[in-house]
């Protein structure tokens, strides 16, 4: 049981979004290489995740992780904040 709890999926990303109560949305860019031609190409995710206590503003980095199904698009939970928008 413990074993599950601890391989959940844990990502670092950006807010770009407080939609309603206790929702943000974090957007997740990666930079990866062309499986062909090599060139570096920058993709990005945006989740939908809780925060239970509505700290999380725009433009924090924050830390979330893969939780239950909150919601139809809530998949996601806020663990920590872990830089303030400057």
């Amino acid at each position: 049981m413990t074993d599950s709890r601890n391989s959940r999926k844990v990502r670092t990303g950006v807010v770009t979004s407080v939609s309603g109560a206790k929702t943000i949305v974090v957007t997740i860019t990666e930079r990866k290489r062309h499986p062909k031609y090599g060139k570096m190409m920058t993709s990005s995710k945006k989740l939908h995740a809780h925060d239970e206590e509505c700290t999380a503003g725009v433009g924090d980095t924050v830390r979330v992780m893969e939780t239950r199904p909150m919601s139809k698009m809530k998949r996601w939970r806020l663990i920590e904040l872990v830089e303030r928008a400057k």
